[in-house]
């Protein structure tokens, strides 16, 4: 059996998304911050409940897997729903965090002060 978060969605997650299984943008990743975009614009009345609810969720910057948890929605179905809304202008990607690698001489002064301990 599905665990409580799922049970009230009888309908599957392909079905929500049209079928599609990934993200239109390869920048949402689960740290993502998120903000609902304040125009006055209304989505449009072909949106669903997930997507309406995403957006009201959205009023305070939150991130994407926040953002899945409070909706009880598994972060790939999210994701995909996520990135129409931020195409369609509904939502905003407040940042994508870098993951960059600290620079090789940071590295070694972290790693001979770790060897002084």
């Amino acid at each position: 059996m599905r665990s409580d978060g799922y049970r009230d969605h009888p309908v599957r997650s392909y079905v929500l998304t049209g079928g599609r299984a990934h993200p239109t943008r390869n920048t949402l990743r689960p740290e993502t911050l998120l903000r609902a975009v304040d125009d006055g614009r209304e989505l449009p009345a072909s949106a669903g409940r997930h997507e309406r609810t995403l957006v009201r969720t959205c009023r305070g910057t939150l991130a994407l897997a926040e953002l899945a948890a409070h909706v009880h929605l598994p972060v790939s179905l999210v994701a995909v729903l996520v990135s129409d809304l931020v195409d369609g202008g509904y939502l905003a990607v407040l940042s994508t965090p870098a993951h960059d690698l600290p620079a090789k001489d940071l590295l070694e002064e972290v790693l001979d002060g770790l060897r002084r301990l």
